[in-house]
């Protein structure tokens, strides 16, 4: 009979990957605690139509959707953006501004498993509501910053490339393009950099090839990678909404500076997001090396929380996937080697000091050491290897020669020290070498 598998796309977490991903969970949540985010939860079950009245019905062929016993078109959710605008939403009268809220769940998604992408992972959402300026954009990106830097890794590493599709619609406004061809042309900028001038091909099949010296003025705008560049192509256009933009813009990069996290964070108009709802700035994380997907993406989305039936309500929100950023980590080395490993392993001589022994087990276990002995008697000299291999920093000896005169021995693996204490001063004796440690 054939074995069992897992299916395409999905992961096992075996105990020591297992451990690899709390270890990047932890560093996630200490993150968005330092930055005054509150953590929530929502069902991995949506309807079918809070993805479509997003993203249009073409994101159905992406979903893992399907008729339920109940007869509702459903979908297991394959972001939280939806989900956690339909929760704000619903309680927004109620809610202290800004909110600040965060989330680790799992997302699925109908898509080829490839490297850095599987059909089933881990995503850390941050998203803040009711700020309409750049000021929820500093936060934001200084949490998403510190959300990967506080793993080791630092400017070298990592960086923010940061666009505005804001400006982006002003300057094709400018140019002379509608709203479709607009978006026609955001889509193929999007596209750009992994499809050079093919990326254009659905805007000619749609609209005709670009008029005049439009398509130069596109790539050089798409070409801007600093603050005075974008100024000396906007600010001759004039207009207050530009103005007031170019204010944002320099508000956002001071903000940022002014935190020290000036290195991280590049101006890069290349960078539109390949989501329409996007309505302002837009960032996406990237490795230095290029070698990986993006880390994280995200942008300003105005508009979602009415779309899906809630009050007008500014919002802005990034997420990271779990397989990218475990990648990265183990790239530069900064993944720690997991394994069982015990505080304290206890060396048993015999069953009539199995009974002695397994007292102070349960004290020093209820007082949050981790405590490993064997199940079976063993020879010493087994269990000493035992200990040595269960990454231990003391084995505690119980002989029938110490416990005939009240003792315990406690060995630290480390040195190979030895010394003796009563028994019925163990659990002090290991919280004061444990203590020095």
């Amino acid at each position: 009979m054939a074995q069992f598998q897992s299916l395409p796309g999905f992961r096992e977490f075996y105990p020591e990957a297992f451990a690899r991903r709390s270890h990047i969970f932890r560093g996630w949540r200490r993150a968005a605690h330092a930055y005054g985010f509150s953590e929530y939860d929502a069902p991995v079950l949506e309807p079918l139509d809070l993805y479509k009245r997003k993203s249009g019905d073409e994101i159905e062929a992406q979903l893992f959707a399907f008729t339920d016993k109940g007869g509702r078109e459903v979908a297991l959710r394959p972001e939280m953006t939806p989900t956690v605008c339909r929760l704000v939403g619903a309680k927004a009268n109620a809610l202290k501004r800004p909110v600040k809220w965060c989330s680790i769940g799992e997302f699925y998604r109908y898509e080829r498993a490839q490297k850095g992408r599987e059909r089933a992972f881990f995503q850390f959402n941050c998203d803040i509501f009711g700020e309409p300026g750049p000021e929820a954009e500093i936060e934001l990106i200084g949490l998403l910053i510190q959300s990967i830097a506080g793993f080791g890794l630092g400017p070298e590493d990592f960086y923010v490339r940061l666009s505005d599709r804001t400006l982006w619609i002003h300057y094709l406004a400018s140019l002379g393009l509608d709203a479709e061809q607009t978006k026609s042309i955001l889509g193929a900028v999007d596209k750009y950099e992994k499809s050079g001038d093919g990326a254009f091909a659905d805007y000619t099949k749609t609209h005709g090839e670009l008029q005049g010296d439009v398509k130069a003025k596109v790539l050089s705008f798409l070409g801007i990678k600093s603050l005075a560049a974008l100024e000396a192509v906007l600010s001759p256009l004039g207009g207050e909404a530009l103005t007031a933009r170019l204010a944002d813009w320099r508000k956002l990069l001071a903000g940022l500076s002014a935190m020290g996290l000036a290195e991280f964070v590049e101006v890069d108009f290349g960078v539109v997001r390949g989501l329409a709802y996007y309505t302002g700035f837009v960032f996406e994380a990237f490795d230095r090396k290029g070698e990986l997907r993006a880390i994280a993406g995200g942008g300003r989305y105005d508009d979602l929380v009415a779309k899906l039936g809630g009050p007008d309500f500014p919002a802005v929100g990034f997420a990271i996937g779990d397989v990218t950023m475990g990648l990265l980590l183990e790239q530069r080395g900064l993944m720690p080697a997991f394994g069982p490993t015990a505080d304290v392993y206890m060396v048993i001589g015999g069953e009539a000091e199995r009974a002695a022994a397994f007292a102070d087990i349960r004290a020093l276990r209820a007082g949050g050491y981790r405590v490993e002995y064997p199940l079976k008697d063993l020879a010493f000299g087994k269990q000493f290897k035992a200990a040595a291999e269960s990454g231990a920093k003391l084995a505690l000896i119980y002989g029938g020669d110490e416990l005939a005169r009240g003792m315990v021995k406690i060995r630290d693996l480390t040195d190979r020290s030895e010394h003796e204490v009563p028994r019925e001063k163990v659990a002090e004796a290991v919280r004061d070498c444990f203590a020095g440690a």
